[in-house]
């Protein structure tokens, strides 16, 4: 009776963690609806004078203008697209009038399947320029093999912290990343089809269905001993 209570109990639970995540999905999914906030300040819309003053939610939409950094392009590997090998573009964004910068996720490039170490062209636009897109709390993780690789201009690594990067290059930088959805540049070849973002519902969906089957089980075998003993006491 012990384990059935506990299975109970830690199949609540967890069906309560797939409730939060839906709630925070429902919530992301209206907080993308919104009109975009402006870093920097100017426009007319909702205004973020400084990056770092206030809280800003994840998948909120933004409008940035500013310049990239040219200097400081960072491939994030293993990330593939459509079937296809590739990377991920990271590149600082100095946000207009400010010393502050943010670090925009650019889009996807594909990956030469001849020679591995060779990185993919892409255009970057020069001067000052306008950026739309989502705040994201990180730019997703894979595994890691071995040491990581150093950061520095153009180098390819497997996973990327803004920490890591504001350190290696020295530059001011927002606690987030912007994962840009446009304006498209000529001759543009990022494919900006970013992914859904994985709540996890299904996965404590998938241990409140194993709680309560063990909880189930472990009735069911309360119920069969106890009917057993009751038959052999009556013998």
């Amino acid at each position: 009776m012990v384990v059935v209570a506990i299975g109970i109990a830690l199949g609540n639970w967890q069906t309560r963690r797939a409730e939060e995540k839906i709630a925070v999905a429902a919530q992301s999914h209206e907080r993308g609806m919104q009109a975009p906030i402006v870093l920097g300040g100017g426009g007319g819309k909702q205004q973020y004078d400084r990056v770092g003053s206030r809280a800003h939610p994840t998948y909120r939409r933004v409008q940035v203008t500013g310049e990239f950094v040219q200097s400081w392009p960072v491939f994030l590997d293993n990330r593939p697209h459509a079937g296809r090998a590739g990377f991920y573009l990271a590149m600082p964004f100095k946000i207009a009038g400010s010393d502050e910068h943010v670090l925009v996720l650019r889009g996807w490039l594909p990956r030469d399947p001849r020679e591995y170490g060779r990185l993919p062209e892409y255009a970057t636009p020069a001067g000052t320029t306008t950026v739309e897109g989502i705040i994201v709390a990180g730019a997703g993780h894979v595994m890691q093999l071995g040491a990581a690789a150093p950061i520095k201009p153009g180098a390819i690594v497997q996973n990327l912290e803004v920490e890591d990067m504001a350190r290696a290059s020295g530059l001011r930088l927002a606690p987030y990343f912007v994962q840009q959805s446009g304006p498209p540049a000529p001759g543009d070849a990022l494919v900006r089809d970013w992914p859904a973002p994985d709540t996890g519902v299904d996965k404590h969906r998938g241990y409140a269905v194993q709680w309560y089957a063990l909880a189930a089980m472990a009735a069911l075998f309360f119920v069969i001993t106890g009917f057993r003993s009751g038959r052999k006491q009556v013998e």
